[in-house]
């Protein structure tokens, strides 16, 4: 062995011998001496983990927070889909009653993009001229009228919503006579507002407004909204009724497409604004 190196590592080596001579000593004797220490060495021992116990306890404490934590976001995952699930069901069993109760033909659609916020709200449907889906057929929902189709591919179709400010629909009060377009101002997407009606016609607050029969792409007497307020005009012999509509466009997310036409030339009609 180098000379040297023993030199260096014969301290260590004496020391390492002696803590071994030691540890087997005191592990192969059991006088009382030895007993004694070892009952100290245990009793400091015991007396050091029982306050450090609290440490563990923490950290376990820390581990099972997260892991319920994690367990709590997966369960309100799971509660919100069940929630979902519900609300689609009702709303498919609402949308199947819908589909036969009506006397006219119609095509189950997904909404499956749509614009919200703008004066020119528009959707896109999953259906188009493969399906039968043609320019000018009536949207609606189990809540009311949303919108016509103006635009087809061979499969999807895009449609001009009521809270578009090109939107015209020939539409009455119910019950009662008075008749009017409805329209949207492009301001406030809760009203839309029913223009026209002579003020000879009597017509109050929460009357429902439907359809009307000078419709050609939509069915006469399905619902467009409630009536919120009636104004008379300044020096006009028609009212400004605004209305709600019935139908919830921005949360709309399955609907149905008319499958009739107007006669030829009334939807061009229907779609100029009236002076």
């Amino acid at each position: 062995m180098n000379t040297h190196l023993w030199e260096r590592i014969r301290d260590w080596v004496v020391l390492l011998a002696l803590v071994v001579l030691s540890l087997s000593t005191m592990i192969s004797r059991n006088d009382q001496l030895v007993v004694g220490l070892r009952a100290i060495s245990l009793q400091v021992a015991g007396s050091v983990e029982s306050r450090l116990a609290w440490i563990g306890d923490y950290i376990s404490a820390l581990d099972e927070n997260d892991r319920l934590r994690a367990q709590n976001v997966q369960l309100s995952s799971q509660v919100a889909r069940s929630r979902e699930a519900l609300l689609d069901n009702a709303r498919f069993r609402d949308l199947l009653a819908l589909a036969d109760s009506l006397e006219y033909p119609t095509l189950a659609a997904k909404v499956i993009s749509k614009d919200v916020g703008t004066q020119q709200n528009m959707m896109t449907l999953d259906v188009g001229s493969s399906d039968g889906i043609r320019v000018g057929m009536a949207v609606i929902d189990e809540n009311g009228i949303l919108g016509r189709v103006v635009l087809v591919s061979n499969s999807y179709s895009r449609v001009m919503s009521i809270l578009h400010t090109d939107f015209r629909v020939p539409a009455r009060v119910d019950p009662g006579r008075a008749e009017g377009i409805v329209r949207w101002e492009g301001t406030d997407a809760r009203y839309l507002t029913l223009e026209h009606v002579l003020k000879t016609e009597p017509v109050e607050n929460g009357e429902l407004v439907v359809t009307s029969a000078s419709s050609g792409s939509f069915q006469p007497g399905y619902p467009v909204g409630i009536v919120d307020s009636v104004a008379r005009l300044p020096g006009r012999n028609v009212y400004s009724i605004r209305v709600q509509p019935t139908a919830n466009y921005a949360s709309s997310d399955y609907v149905f497409v008319v499958l009739s036409l107007p006669p030829d030339g009334q939807l061009e009609i229907e779609s100029m604004p009236i002076q």
